[in-house]
């Protein structure tokens, strides 16, 4: 999904909370540090780092996403789901929506 896919989400409901607002501060902190060590790679790659270091390095870029997304996962399941954030009612819908989520990271 790029930008403009998610700008024209019909999920996009002004004035709703998401699972992840009340802790968004600490996303968005933890987003800037993945993309200063996205930058590190580059800087590395730059430098004719070792292999090895720069593949480390992608390993916890790799951790912290996925902190993240399971993070989001589980504000999206105590939140969006129990009826405040504008996810589905239908429970078949809920568990279809939930799992294919599921899906999607552990094919990763």
């Amino acid at each position: 999904m790029d930008s403009e896919d998610l700008e024209n989400s019909p999920n996009e409901l002004v004035g709703v909370s998401r699972g992840y607002t009340s802790s968004k501060g600490d996303l968005l902190e933890r987003i800037a540090k993945i993309e200063g060590q996205i930058r590190g790679v580059a800087k590395m790659v730059e430098a004719d780092r070792y292999c090895v270091d720069v593949l480390t390095q992608i390993s916890a870029i790799q951790g912290a996403l996925k902190k993240v997304e399971l993070g989001l996962l589980e504000g999206h399941l105590r939140h969006c789901l129990i009826g405040h954030g504008g996810g589905p009612t239908d429970p078949n819908e809920q568990t279809a929506e939930v799992m294919g989520v599921v899906k999607r990271i552990v094919s990763h």
